[in-house]
C-alpha cells in the first residue's frame, strides 16, 4: 500500500524543520525519482504563498503537463480552471495560515474524462526551525480496490451492498453493524482495511457519487440533494464543498464545459 510510506514521508518532512524551504528542497528533490515512480498519488510541495516548488509526474501529468517546470511557482488557481482553482488554493491557505492538517480527507477529484477519481488527501503545514510555516507538503492517494482476500470482506462487502441501495437514506452504524454482525469498533477497523474508508466515508462516497451523475442533467440542485439523502440544499453544499473544494453549481459548470483534472 503505497499510502503509508508516503505519510512516513510528510511526516518526517514535518519534523525537519529546516533552516529554510530552500534547504529542505535540496534534500528532498533527491528522492523525485523514487516519487516520479508512483502512479497512484499525486504528491507535492508548495511555498508559504501555496505556490507549487516540487511535484511528482503523477501530478504533473494530471495537470495536462509533460514536464515540471510550467507548474513551478504557480497556484492550484492559477492551473485548474477558474471555477475550481480558487477553492482548491483556499484549502491550501488554511493550511498555511492555521496550521490545520488534513488527514486522510476523502475527496472526489475529476479527470480528463470527467469521469470522477476518488483519493484520500492529507495535507501538512512544513516549519522551520523557528517554529514558522513556511509551505506546505501534500499527498493524494487514490482510493485503492477493496481487498477481497480478507477475511472479513463478505460480511463488509454485505454492508458495502445496503450502503449503495440506501444512501438515500438515512443510515446508522447502529443499522450497519447488525447487518455485519460485528461490533462498532471492529466495524470501522474492518472497514478501513478492506475498503479503505471509514463506515462514514462509505456513505459519504455513495451519495457523491450519485451526486455526480444527476449533476450531469438538469435536475435542479435542490432535487440531486433530496434524491442522495441530504435533508436540506445547504447541508448537501456544505458536504460537496468539503469532499469536492467547490460548490454543487460550480461542478456542474465544470463538467458541463468539458472536464477538469485532478486538483492538489
Amino acid at each position: 500500500m503505497a499510502e503509508r510510506p508516503l505519510v512516513k514521508l510528510y511526516r518526517s518532512l514535518e519534523q525537519s524543520r529546516p533552516a529554510s524551504l530552500d534547504a529542505l528542497l535540496a534534500g528532498v528533490s533527491l528522492l523525485l525519482p523514487i516519487l516520479d515512480a508512483i502512479p497512484n498519488a499525486a504528491i507535492f510541495i508548495k511555498d508559504s504563498a501555496a505556490r507549487y516548488v516540487l511535484a511528482n509526474s503523477t501530478l504533473v501529468q494530471r495537470c495536462g503537463l509533460r514536464h515540471l517546470q510550467p507548474l513551478l511557482g504557480k497556484t492550484s488557481e492559477e492551473v485548474f480552471p477558474a471555477q475550481l482553482g480558487p477553492g482548491y488554493t483556499e484549502q491550501d491557505r488554511r493550511v498555511l495560515e492555521d496550521g490545520r492538517v488534513l488527514e486522510d480527507q476523502l475527496e472526489l477529484h475529476l479527470y480528463g474524462s470527467r469521469e470522477p477519481g476518488w483519493c484520500l488527501t492529507h495535507k501538512r503545514p512544513l516549519y522551520d526551525h523557528e517554529g514558522t510555516i513556511i509551505g506546505l507538503v501534500g499527498i493524494s492517494v487514490d482510493l485503492q480496490a477493496a481487498a477481497d482476500t480478507h477475511p472479513a470482506y463478505q460480511r463488509l462487502a454485505a454492508v458495502d451492498e445496503h450502503i449503495r441501495q440506501h444512501f438515500h437514506l438515512p443510515i446508522s452504524l447502529r443499522e450497519l453493524t447488525r447487518i455485519a454482525g460485528i461490533s462498532v469498533a471492529q466495524l470501522e477497523r474492518y472497514c478501513k482495511r478492506v475498503f479503505h474508508l471509514t463506515p462514514r466515508q462509505m456513505i459519504h462516497k455513495a451519495r457523491l457519487e450519485h451526486a455526480h451523475r444527476l449533476l450531469m442533467t438538469e435536475l435542479p440542485i435542490t432535487e440531486v440533494a433530496m434524491a442522495c439523502g441530504y435533508t436540506d440544499h445547504s447541508a448537501f453544499s456544505r458536504q460537496f464543498k468539503q469532499l469536492t473544494g467547490f460548490t454543487p453549481r460550480q461542478y456542474r459548470q465544470a463538467t458541463t464545459r468539458g472536464g477538469v483534472k485532478t486538483p492538489g
